[in-house]
């Protein structure tokens, strides 16, 4: 059952045809974990946390940035210098103090990933690399955890899930990582405003995903274009 104040602070989605009661009550249930506290981490887990879901982890070893802030809506100027992780679990629980958060204040790595992922119900995948994507990618197939996929390049974005009812995983589709894209995602620019549509899409994937309403993105790539504003997806 939910509690008087959760009735209050959920009551839009609580009314919500098909979601109600039971989907707020996986929401609260979940266990998700964020891969990537920056320019797609940050919509990610402020929608996350705003909706209610019970526990979420943040991985991240970066301090925050002046460049960060161009896109990175969670932090501010003041936070320059401080660690993300920790800087995003204050606002977090200032948001929702009902939300767990678990900062693993660390580069995802080949040593550390079964650790901190196999505890998780779903991974949201918001690295700025490759290598780190595919990483997440191996464990999540390997303990069979859904894998919400984002990335973003200069004006274009993809969204998609693996793992999910039997999908196939990001490896199974894209295989190799190709040496010469394991630069960060970031370093030939990305507007501003991208990483806020990708990653609120992603954070909708999460929900559906834990919810079980309506059809999620799995079988298929969603690529945004937003020089043209153009929607455009693959069968996966």
């Amino acid at each position: 059952m939910l509690s008087k104040n959760e009735k209050i602070r959920y009551h839009r989605q609580l009314i919500l045809p098909g979601f109600g009661t039971e989907a707020q009550i996986k929401l609260r249930d979940s266990k998700v974990l964020v891969v990537g506290a920056g320019g797609l981490g940050s919509p990610v887990l402020l929608y996350l946390a705003a909706a209610g879901v019970g526990k979420i982890g943040i991985v991240d070893d970066d301090f925050v940035d002046v460049t960060n802030l161009q896109r990175q809506v969670l932090y501010f100027t003041k936070e320059i210098g401080q660690i993300k992780t920790l800087v995003a679990q204050q606002k977090l629980q200032n948001l929702n103090p009902d939300v767990a958060i678990e900062c693993f204040v660390e580069r995802l790595n080949e040593g550390n990933a079964e650790k901190i992922i196999k505890d998780f119900d779903l991974v949201v995948d918001c690295p700025d690399n490759l290598g780190t994507r595919f990483l997440v990618s191996d464990v999540t197939a390997k303990f069979k955890i859904p894998h919400i996929y984002g990335a973003i390049h200069q004006f274009e974005g993809h969204v998609s899930v693996f793992n999910y009812k039997n999908a196939k995983s990001y490896r199974n589709i894209f295989h190799e990582e190709p040496k010469e894209r394991q630069e960060n995602e970031s370093d030939k620019g990305v507007l501003g405003v991208l990483p806020g549509i990708i990653g609120t899409i992603m954070a909708n994937e999460t929900i559906k995903v834990i919810t079980g309403i309506g059809q999620t993105l799995s079988g298929r790539l969603l690529i945004v274009n937003t020089l043209d504003m153009s929607f455009q997806e693959i069968d996966l």
